[in-house]
């Protein structure tokens, strides 16, 4: 897939060095490794496609991270307490956290302060310490492209976030936005009660 990068508090920059780089490369690779072909192939897959590409999308990420040697739904704390979906990171691999943000816009701050709280002290005991952090998501036009919802929170939003937040996003981090395939795009279609989507 294609894909464009912002880069908060010189991300980038630090990922790219020879400390993180190894890692970060992984990341590129598996994202620019994803085909249309595989999208395709993905999506067809189903029993009954889904109407947006968010699915196949998903599960050609985790397929290809968790090959790679990532932890799928890593805990960021050891205390019982905060155990669950809420407090777990969708991939880590030291020293890298990463969200796959195809969820609503309203969990964008949700999803950008979670790689803060895997990479910097806490009261809480940690079950996880990673160092910067890498958010995955959909820009506008694979949105569209791609038969997402409309309130699913996309790339360019989460750059509009990251001034108000700056003080409190306190690690590195890179977001990542994947744009739509060169191929073909989705049109949504209603069967029985729910919508799926056929590939054009």
């Amino acid at each position: 897939m294609r894909y464009v990068i912002h880069s908060f508090r010189h991300g980038e920059a630090i990922l790219s060095g020879e400390i993180y780089k190894p890692v970060y490369q992984e990341v590129l690779d598996v994202i620019k490794g994803i085909s249309d072909d595989d999208l395709k192939e993905k999506h067809g897959s189903f029993a009954r496609p889904p109407m947006s590409l968010s699915k196949a999308i998903n599960d050609l990420l985790k397929e290809r991270f968790m090959k790679a040697g990532w932890k799928e739904e890593s805990p960021i704390f050891q205390e019982t307490e905060y155990e669950g979906e809420r407090w777990r990171l969708d991939f880590a691999k030291a020293p890298l956290s990463i969200e796959v943000a195809f969820n609503h816009g309203e969990a964008i701050a949700w999803n950008l302060l979670k790689p803060v709280l895997a990479s910097e002290l806490n009261h809480v005991q940690k079950a996880i310490q990673t160092e910067a952090g890498i958010i995955i998501t959909a820009t506008a036009a694979l949105k569209a492209a791609g038969g997402f919802d409309s309130a699913v929170g996309e790339y360019e939003k989460f750059i509009r976030y990251l001034k108000p937040l700056s003080t409190v996003l306190t690690v590195p981090m890179v977001i990542i936005g994947l744009e739509p395939p060169d191929s073909f795009t989705m049109k949504k279609t209603l069967q029985g009660n729910k919508h799926t989507s056929e590939i054009l």
